[in-house]
């Protein structure tokens, strides 16, 4: 389910935390949905239990999973708003992280809102 690109630029823990935010905007997870625990997910993607760990343990800050000792880690119940937002920030920081301006960025943004 998950893709990771070990030779990329972007963290492991960063393409995790952008896939379960995308899953979680296309409905793939729900909330209360239970992902796989940091052990299971990180020798199925052959990754040290750490990275994982840091992903679920940012995710959780961002209100997106929780985590209930002994039973799991799930989905929150989110505001659909509060996920478009996480998500379009991770955009804006990678495409900064380019070196893409503000200014283009801004110009981007007017136009596609032109378009309506």
């Amino acid at each position: 389910m998950y893709l990771i690109n070990l030779q990329g630029k972007e963290s492991i823990n960063e393409q995790i935390k952008k896939q379960i935010i995308r899953f979680v905007d296309l409905g793939v997870l729900k909330p209360n949905d239970k992902l796989p625990s940091v052990r299971m997910l990180a020798q199925d993607l052959g990754i040290n239990p750490n990275t994982v760990a840091k992903a679920y343990q940012q995710l959780e800050e961002e209100g997106i999973i929780y985590t209930i000792n002994k039973k799991g880690v799930f989905v929150q119940n989110h505001d659909e708003d509060e996920v478009h937002t996480l998500q379009a920030e991770m955009y804006i920081r990678d495409l900064k992280n380019q070196g893409v301006k503000k200014d283009t960025l801004l110009k981007i943004v007017d136009s596609i809102y032109l378009e309506d």
